[in-house]
């Protein structure tokens, strides 16, 4: 491929972001290594006058370079480790957010640090995994308002909430209401 200046600055600033928007699309061949790997590959940042960009992996063949085993850039689904464990953190809330989640439970669960979970899936989702918990905690609020006749304080609960007051308070300080006044305007369809 033939590297113009401003494709080859943005796909190299993803290898430095290791960020996955060029996975699958484009492809850094290594000249002093011999290698080619996705842009969001987790080994030695190369530096940029030793990088040519691909388009396909075949055309990296073609050129002598071989795949990388760490990224594995010649499969052709998308694995991106930071990618992963969002998706596992995602998943492993979505299960259990009437439990107590923490992130000291995520991170034992996803076998990784706090820290690191934390940096990722905020990277990764935009939000932190506590302002996700609540998200899944108000939306599944939400659906039991506007599908069950079950009371406030019984609802609480079965979104992970402990205290009623707690739930009431974090649920209209989000959607500026409370539960019983979204109920209400469910009702008389003036909600989503």
């Amino acid at each position: 491929m033939q590297e113009q200046n401003g494709l080859f600055e943005e796909v190299y600033r993803a290898v430095l972001e290791r960020s996955d928007r060029y996975d699958g699309i484009y492809y850094t061949a290594i000249r002093t290594t011999g290698i080619y790997c996705r842009p969001s590959c987790r080994s030695r940042t190369p530096k940029p006058e030793n990088v040519t960009i691909y388009s396909s992996t075949s055309e990296a063949e073609r050129n002598g370079y071989r795949a990388c085993k760490r990224c594995q850039p010649e499969k052709m689904e998308l694995h991106n480790p930071d990618t992963e464990i969002s998706e596992r953190v995602t998943d492993y809330i979505d299960k259990h957010y009437p439990e107590t989640v923490n992130l000291s439970r995520l991170a034992e669960e996803i076998k990784v640090s706090p820290y690191h979970l934390q940096r990722v899936f905020k990277r990764i989702k935009g939000l932190t995994p506590a302002g996700y918990l609540q998200k899944v905690r108000l939306d599944k609020a939400k659906e039991h308002l506007r599908i069950t006749t079950f009371e406030v304080q019984d609802i609480a609960p079965l979104v992970g909430y402990k205290s009623t007051s707690h739930f009431i308070a974090v649920f209209q300080k989000v959607t500026g209401q409370t539960p019983q006044q979204y109920r209400q305007n469910h009702e008389r369809g003036n909600t989503p």
